[in-house]
């Protein structure tokens, strides 16, 4: 491009201001991409803290369970419907 800001502008500027505006659009894409996936990215952990959370608990809760149906079975006491 010409410095000369009265001068036309020809068809040779006007492709070199095409080709910086799409570099410019895709450079602030990928900014925007990449936000995205880290967003998801801290999401997901957080997802996938809260299943192993969950899949913790419940085998706790069956070991105690387990446990509880040993005590019984030794004192020989009827089980509670559910």
């Amino acid at each position: 491009m010409t410095n000369d800001r009265d001068s036309p502008a020809t068809k040779g500027d006007l492709d070199d201001l095409k080709a910086e505006l799409i570099a410019a659009m895709r450079d602030g894409q990928m900014k925007i991409l990449n936000g995205m996936y880290s967003f998801a990215d801290t999401v997901q952990d957080r997802y996938r803290g809260s299943d192993d959370f969950e899949a913790n608990l419940k085998r706790r809760m069956a070991t105690l369970e387990a446990r509880i149906l040993e005590v019984e079975k030794r004192l020989d006491f009827p089980r509670c419907a559910d």
